[in-house]
């Protein structure tokens, strides 16, 4: 996290009443409390606002910095300073943007103003606290008892210190909520209040609005033909992706909890098979919903979208509809992704796939790792490239757990 330290507005503007702002961007580290103590001592910060706009990072090291926050009687609130262009200054100068994130660990360095706000175009995003070398494909891992032990630590010190900085403990359970393969959860106005992470209206001026970059379209899909019922179970793995025989045709598949809000609402499986060209890949979405304590299942799912870095692709729902026996809604999307969106997910490193479900009145996103993908995409690429009656035979050894499937 870097820190700067700049005077409100033009001189002109506000004269002698101009207020001091502390820029604070970028990831929380371990040394972060350390970096600003040593930029408090080069700085008379007296009456400051600390204009946070971060993406997280290190527990302790954000608790360490919100108690020195504290310590030094300072204000917090969540936006980006613009420095001005002019002549020469007493000290630089720059305006506030309240368009920025305050995400994961951020929310809690906030909590350490004595005075917060947050504007309503600002975002402060939260979730589960988990291990940094094991974010990326969560499910995939292991974990030993000292981790368990690790974590459970944490979260007791992030307990104590929201409650010693006049916090709601609602703040940390909003928080617990989101596991790592969901997509942040976003507070609202009123959670903001409620949990006093914000303890008055903001007054710092709004910047002109900023045109918001269009989403990406959605990749075109050819026609799917309908699948029908009596397809036998196919083998999948729900710690990595492998290579699996799906209506005899080789797949690479997956399967993933799916949860809304950390809530246990049932589970996907998700196959990448070779398409009729050697620029795409045909997708199969089988998803098995049920009631939540609090989410209750939706009349039909109506969008199934699955998304690698800026690359998007929508799939058709083919059927979805509410079984008895047990109760629950049974959806199949299909539809073809580019192979450049299959090839950015599979390729050296740790990436991540994000699918997105809608129906009526609500959205889940759920943040697949590619454990295995990398392993196992030559076995199906091979297969891909061979005519179409000798396609990806499977041999004899399969993975994995059972998955339904149209």
């Amino acid at each position: 996290m870097r820190f700067d330290v700049r005077q409100q507005g033009a001189a002109d503007n506000c004269g002698a009443k101009c207020g001091l702002w502390i820029s604070a961007s970028g990831a929380i580290t371990a040394d972060t409390p350390r970096d600003f103590e040593l930029f408090v001592q080069d700085h008379d910060l007296t009456g400051a606002t600390v204009a946070l706009d971060s993406d997280g990072g290190s527990v302790l090291g954000a608790i360490a910095l919100g108690r020195a926050i504290r310590r030094l009687g300072l204000d917090t609130t969540v936006g980006r300073l613009i420095d001005l262009d002019g002549a020469a200054q007493d000290r630089p100068r720059a305006k506030f943007s309240p368009r920025a994130d305050c995400e994961s660990m951020c929310g809690f360095v906030l909590l350490g103003g004595v005075h917060r706000a947050v504007p309503p175009e600002a975002r402060v995003m939260v979730h589960q606290i988990w291990l940094g070398d094991r974010r990326d494909d969560p499910t995939a891992a292991n974990y030993s008892a000292e981790d368990l032990v690790l974590v459970q630590r944490d979260i007791g010190r992030l307990a104590q210190y929201t409650i010693d900085m006049g916090g709601s403990i609602e703040l940390l359970d909003l928080a617990l909520r989101i596991p790592p393969w969901e997509p942040m959860r976003a507070l609202t106005a009123d959670e903001t209040r409620r949990t006093r992470l914000a303890t008055e209206q903001p007054a710092a001026p709004v910047a002109a609005t900023a045109a918001a970059s269009p989403a990406p379209a959605p990749a075109a899909t050819r026609p799917i033909p309908r699948v029908t019922d009596g397809a036998q179970p196919t083998k999948i793995s729900e710690r990595r992706w492998a290579v699996v025989d799906h209506l005899g045709v080789a797949a690479l598949a997956r399967r993933q909890p799916l949860t809304f809000e950390g809530e246990d609402i049932g589970r996907f499986d998700l196959m990448l098979a070779c398409g009729a060209g050697g620029d795409s890949y045909d997708v199969s979405y089988v998803e098995r919903r049920h009631n939540g304590d609090r989410i209750q299942v939706p009349a039909e799912l109506r969008a199934v979208t699955v998304t690698v870095g800026g690359v998007s692709a929508t799939l058709k729902v083919v059927s979805s509809e509410r079984r008895t026996q047990p109760d629950e809604l049974v959806t199949y999307a299909a539809g073809t992704v580019p192979a450049a969106l299959v090839g950015a997910f599979t390729a050296v490193g740790n990436h991540s796939m994000l699918i997105e479900t809608r129906s009526s009145g609500m959205v889940t996103g759920i943040r697949l790792g590619n454990t295995g993908a990398q392993q196992n995409m030559p076995q199906l690429a091979a297969g891909c490239m061979k005519g179409n009656g000798d396609r990806a035979d499977l041999g004899t050894h399969k993975t994995g757990g059972l998955a339904s499937a149209k």
